[in-house]
């Protein structure tokens, strides 16, 4: 059901709940809230019992009242690292571009994709073509594969899961065996290589970055046409780009284990 305004009364009534225990720090009980919205109890318990599944809540069960949960800190510190992240890479993203002669991106993982943030255009004439705000695959792109590869196992298969392992060129890996041994082989370097594997005549070097937690947050390549990215300098390209993405992640508080 929807009001006049367009809005959806159940998501409306759901995020007046979050709002009343925010400024309720002590919690409310299922009676409290259903007053307080002018609803009946049934209605404030289905909305709690949702909430309560997904995070956003938490149950105090010696008085059955009920405060926000935890999944409010985990997306805040989302938000802040997502928002930090892009003027701290910056001036380490213009100097990876510069060393390298490559395009240099800066990518977060949205759900099952990537999203390109930022990035510093190479200079020569001839160069990868990409967008802020593009979403790629995480599977076959080489900074995908950086932020898939320390992510933990669950959260990998249910992205192959939801997204599939599709094949964009013949060098893609569209099993899910051969991708988790290749993923392993990215946590042990930690940098990844995507030879041609999402786009012909495209090579990429890319290492992820993580936050104070150990967590991987976001990820940095470069990028080059194949006439230009020698395997040589795919190596120099790669050994760049891992110094860089330790750069960041430490000054977001982070390092790579």
């Amino acid at each position: 059901m929807t009001n006049g305004i367009g809005t959806v009364q159940s998501v409306d009534r759901a995020l007046l709940i979050v709002e009343k225990l925010q400024a309720a720090p002590r919690g409310l009980g299922v009676t409290e809230l259903a007053t307080e919205l002018k609803v009946s109890k049934s209605t404030v318990h289905r909305l709690l019992m949702s909430l309560l599944k997904k995070g956003f809540v938490q149950q105090d069960y010696e008085n059955q009242k009920y405060l926000l949960g935890l999944k409010f800190i985990e997306l805040g510190q989302s938000v802040t690292d997502n928002i930090d992240i892009r003027k701290i890479s910056s001036l380490p993203l213009q100097k990876l571009a510069e060393k390298t002669g490559e395009t240099a991106h800066l990518v977060i993982r949205d759900r099952y994709e990537i999203v390109y943030i930022d990035k510093i255009e190479s200079s020569a004439t001839i160069r990868m073509f990409s967008n802020i705000g593009k979403r790629a695959p995480m599977h076959c792109t080489g900074v995908g594969k950086a932020i898939l590869a320390f992510l933990p196992e669950q959260d990998i298969l249910d992205i192959v899961r939801e997204k599939g392992l599709e094949g964009f060129t013949h060098k893609t890996i569209t099993e899910l065996e051969p991708l988790l041994d290749h993923l392993s082989g990215i946590r042990s370097k930690g940098y990844s290589i995507d030879d041609e594997e999402h786009e012909l005549g495209i090579k990429c070097a890319a290492a992820p970055i993580l936050n104070s937690r150990g967590e991987v947050i976001a990820g940095i390549s470069v990028a080059g046409p194949i006439m230009r990215v020698s395997e040589e300098k795919l190596i120099d390209m790669a050994t760049e780009v891992l110094k860089t993405s330790k750069e960041i992640s430490l000054a977001m508080g982070g390092k790579l284990s």
